[in-house]
């Protein structure tokens, strides 16, 4: 008998990530040996998954189970997991925007949707938050198209554009807008002493703070973060702050082991000129609305994430949040333009402020995604 098992997998950048992509009936039904088959197809634990297709780092290990839609409004169901890289575990807690701009390329492609001329619209269920995304997905003849000129910085190249809506993502994990019911709360935190946070979830809920109280400029290259232990100490025990005041544990250690990864932690600042890490080029402050460093999973992203992009965009749509207070004219505002250390991220978003604080009425991004293996992976059995 062979000792070797296969299952057929693709693998899509979407976004400025990279996923391997798996049909849900090909995978077993019961969670823990699902998610014992995924460390192995990703080669985890090791810290270099080098028996596996994981990529040694956050952005690369990274798995989307795609299958039949659970309910009516939706065309497919999408299940993402953050894959532990050096520890054998998977994150479901929440959704990553970039690897969701892969599924529906992956569906039309495994003929789970009817395909349209010009433009292909894909609902998608995301279970790790309720949520539905919408995906237009654009099309070349009778396949997904690649070839565009739609620029998503940290990637190479153009690519086609593929736009999403989240605008049906508020309260994605903490079924809220507002988890604590505040635009701003003051948290006790070890290292900084007491400091503003705010807390907002749409898309993915992030904790954002003034890269001024924690002693940052918030132009910081990952390299400058992640090579300082202690920053990254102060940046999780702010993440853990944040989930107390939320209740969901009576101490930061406790919240920390219990919720790890979320909410992400955002630095910000003013728009400042600043040096991309990928190729040295200068994004000028006239070309954005605020400048942000997000930590994720204890390193700092080398891009940004889209959901955390929505997330971002959305609160400075929300009055009296940190970001709300930082972008000039922000409520007028149809487009945010977010600086990362690779670039910039735009968001289309808009809010009815009837309500007095702003409900989100729309949260869209661009991006592209291209399939780069189409095929089987083996694991030993």
């Amino acid at each position: 008998m062979s000792t070797m098992k296969s299952i057929p997998c693709t693998i899509l950048r979407g976004g400025t990530s990279k996923g391997v992509y798996l049909m849900a009936s090909d995978l077993p039904s019961d969670p823990k040996e699902r998610d014992e088959l995924i460390l192995k197809i990703f080669g985890s634990p090791d810290v270099r998954q080098i028996d596996g297709l994981g990529g040694a780092d956050p952005l690369t290990s990274k798995v989307a189970i795609i299958g039949p839609p659970s309910r009516p409004d939706a065309d497919v169901d999408y299940t993402f997991g953050q894959v532990g890289i050096d520890e054998a575990g998977i994150g479901y807690q929440a959704n990553c925007g970039n690897i969701s701009a892969g599924v529906g390329p992956f569906a039309i492609d495994k003929g789970l949707v009817e395909k349209a001329a010009g433009k292909t619209v894909v609902r998608i269920h995301n279970t790790n938050t309720g949520k539905i995304i919408t995906a237009d997905v654009p099309m070349d003849g009778d396949e997904v198209a690649v070839k565009g000129d739609c620029v998503v910085e940290g990637v190479p190249g153009t690519g086609a554009k593929i736009m999403l809506d989240y605008s049906d993502t508020v309260g994605s994990v903490f079924k809220r807008m507002l988890p604590t019911g505040n635009p701003v709360d003051i948290l006790e935190v070890p290292g900084c002493g007491k400091i503003e946070v705010s807390i907002v979830d749409v898309g993915n809920p992030l904790a954002f703070v003034r890269a001024s109280d924690i002693g940052l400029t918030g132009t910081e290259k990952p390299e400058e973060i992640d090579s300082h232990p202690e920053l990254i100490e102060i940046l999780e025990n702010i993440r853990g702050a944040a989930l107390v005041r939320m209740g969901i544990a009576p101490s930061i250690p406790e919240a920390l082991a219990k919720v790890p990864g979320i909410p992400m932690v955002a630095f910000i600042t003013e728009p400042t000129d600043y040096e991309k890490f990928t190729d040295g080029k200068t994004v000028t402050e006239e070309q954005i609305d605020l400048t942000s460093r997000l930590i994720f999973v204890k390193k700092m992203h080398k891009t940004y994430p889209g959901t955390g992009a929505v997330c971002t965009a959305s609160a400075v749509k929300i009055k009296g949040t940190i970001p709300n207070q930082i972008v000039k004219n922000a409520e007028e505002l149809k487009l945010v333009r977010i600086g990362h250390p690779a670039g910039v991220i735009e968001v289309e978003v808009d809010a009815d402020y009837s309500n007095g604080i702003g409900k989100i009425t729309r949260a869209a991004i661009d991006r592209t995604a291209r399939k780069i293996m189409d095929g089987t992976v083996y694991v030993t059995d």
